[in-house]
């Protein structure tokens, strides 16, 4: 994770440097959980390689929320931040590697960047990126069909289409599998 910031922001690499070694590499196989819905979050991660996802039980169905590919960073975020339990999983859909870094050493980083003149807007960077990104989808997911949103992710998003499992697409665009082919049949006789 470190070895991202430390490339993306070098104007703070003595703050990477020291936080290096308290980041840890773990390799995993598809389908393994990182954190459990209702565990709290201790970790934030970050994706080296690999494909992970963020979901949900509803009534015994499975509920995909995003997913998250190299060089991203997650956690369930309001339960890093406020120890409640996660509303949601998080589990790897390919072999991935990730970093893990303890909340303690996240927070104790976070508290020494805040006294850089730029963090501030490096993190205004970041949060706003992914603000941006997270209410272009609700607004998607309100507004357009499932064809609709499908297509989206073939032209804004097509690594999700060429890596992830139809089944977890399915269950983030919100039909069902079978819902799924119909419109990627469609679609292949109208072209």
């Amino acid at each position: 994770m470190l070895f991202y910031f430390k490339n993306k922001f070098p104007q703070l690499n003595k703050y990477w440097d020291k936080y290096l070694p308290f980041q840890k590499q773990v390799e995993l196989q598809s389908r393994a959980v990182l954190l459990e819905e209702g565990a709290i979050a201790k970790q934030y991660f970050f994706v080296k390689e690999g494909c992970l996802r963020a979901c949900f039980n509803n009534n015994d169905e499975d509920k995909t929320v995003q997913f998250f590919f190299e060089n991203e960073g997650l956690s369930s975020l309001e339960s890093f931040m406020t120890n409640k339990p996660s509303a949601f999983t998080i589990e790897t859909i390919e072999p991935s590697t990730v970093y893990a870094l303890d909340k303690d050493h996240f927070f104790n980083l976070i508290d020494e960047l805040s006294n850089e003149r730029n963090f501030f807007y490096i993190l205004m960077e970041i949060s706003a990126a992914r603000q941006f990104h997270y209410m272009n989808e609700f607004v998607s997911f309100i507004r357009d069909s499932p064809e609709q949103r499908y297509l989206n992710l073939l032209h804004h998003r097509p690594h999700i289409i060429k890596r992830v499992p139809l089944h977890f697409i399915a269950s983030y665009l919100g039909v069902s599998r079978v819902h799924l082919s119909r419109i990627k049949a469609k679609l292949a006789r109208t072209k």
